[in-house]
């Protein structure tokens, strides 16, 4: 846990290194050595979903090696891909799309009704149910509005729209954080403020996002209306604010083109704080509605079909919270936590109805949960069933004894000797 440029600082000052003779004379070359290898980069490493592309000529202009899982992998790094002109794509994995279709599936076998997410008549856009579950903060497990920061945010910002959803995910992003522009955009959002648009040439970028900037493009306009370059020219500079290093050459460039278009001192340096603080820590807005879509479907799913998603959050598990706390989210919406049964549990999280429930249906916990009971052994429970009995379990399931002494600690067995009321 100590940095190599700090090993001689170490050395003289911890005393369990003081005591461990290694700071003697013949070992300081060692350590000389280890100072100069700081930072230095340690491997080759496989973006995690980055993708290039281009015609069949692609492997003519970049050397290729195999990464560590075999993959084919340019030998360039993002930047020199960009200077040689190819395409390259973040291609993200996201567990939500999974856990979206589980629940779609199960809403199809239970319910008998296939859901497309993609058809507006099937899905509005403006469906007044799932904005009301948004306002109410009760976001757990939809997609990217789950966090406690974004769950204030929804509640302060109150979305009624699919273009406030899109403001709202870039408005929780390191740059309007950091350049102070959240509490500014509530206050004007709730009508408690004027909109501030820092001058009136650049009202037009800034009026549908109250005066704050969120957007990359809206750091575009801000940069060419005060500088007169090109649209093109002031997306070099954005990408260019992004490095603390070039943030002074990019101010040098800035404040003299704005001060000779005739824009007074006090704006243009009000408008570089902004520029200098938002930096490239941002969305662009077509990123943002990308994002938009799965988290207005996830939370349609959860205000209409609450069981279902929740089911599907479950089984995919693509949020940032324990499931505990899912289950006990599922009670809050009227959904019965169904236990474990050997003959109805499979390997995912399932919904079964439950006229007695609130919400009219349940959710069974999965036989993968158990711990210490493989897949292959989850497929042969599955494949066995129904058993009459736990000798009849024993003979048939085959699975090994720490595996069924944990489910019948589990009660997975009750229902079968009546222990369960309804079982």
């Amino acid at each position: 846990h100590i940095r190599a440029r700090d090993v001689h600082q170490a050395l003289e000052e911890l005393p369990e290194l003081r005591a461990s003779r290694l700071n003697q004379a013949e070992l300081d070359l060692l350590f000389r050595l280890v100072e100069r290898l700081d930072g230095l980069p340690r491997h080759v490493a496989l973006h995690p979903c980055g993708v290039l592309l281009s015609d069949r000529t692609l492997l003519d202009r970049t050397p290729v090696e195999a990464s560590w899982l075999g993959f084919p992998m340019s030998q360039f790094d993002k930047d020199d891909v960009e200077e040689l002109g190819l395409l390259k794509l973040d291609v993200l994995g996201i567990r939500m799309q999974s856990a979206m279709a589980h629940a779609l599936d199960e809403v199809a076998r239970v319910d008998g009704r296939r859901i497309d997410l993609d058809d507006e008549t099937q899905v509005p856009r403006d469906d007044p149910e799932t904005f009301a579950l948004i306002r109410s903060t009760r976001t757990l497990g939809m997609f990217q509005i789950e966090s406690p920061g974004q769950r204030e945010l929804v509640g302060k910002f109150a979305p009624e729209t699919f273009d406030d959803l899109i403001v709202d995910i870039s408005l929780f992003r390191p740059g309007p954080v950091k350049s102070d522009m959240v509490t500014p955009f509530l206050r004007a959002r709730q009508g408690w403020a004027e909109p501030d648009y820092l001058h009136a040439d650049v009202r037009f970028a800034l009026e549908e996002t109250c005066g704050v900037v969120v957007f990359h493009e809206q750091v575009l306009h801000l940069i060419a209306t005060f500088t007169g370059c090109s649209l093109a020219e002031a997306d070099e500079v954005r990408r260019a604010l992004g490095s603390r290093d070039a943030q002074p050459e990019v101010k040098v460039w800035f404040r003299p083109r704005a001060l000779g278009r005739g824009y007074d001192v006090a704006t243009v340096d009000r408008v570089w704080e902004v520029l200098e603080a938002f930096a490239s820590f941002g969305f662009c807005k077509a990123h943002a509605a990308a994002f938009a879509l799965p988290t207005f479907q996830s939370a349609w799913l959860k205000a209409h079909h609450p069981a279902a998603f929740l089911a599907g959050v479950l089984t995919h598990d693509p949020g940032m919270y324990p499931k505990r706390l899912i289950l006990d989210d599922a009670r809050q919406f009227g959904i019965a936590v169904l236990p474990l049964d050997v003959n109805r549990s499979d390997p995912v999280y399932r919904i079964e109805p439950v006229p007695e429930a609130a919400a009219g249906y349940g959710i069974r916990l999965a036989l993968s949960e158990v711990k210490g009971i493989g897949e292959a052994e989850v497929a042969r429970v599955v494949a066995g069933r129904p058993y009459g009995s736990l000798a009849d379990f024993w003979h048939r399931a085959v699975v090994a004894r720490p595996g069924v002494e944990r489910l019948v600690l589990t009660g997975a067995f009750d229902p079968l000797y009546g222990l369960l009321p309804g079982g």
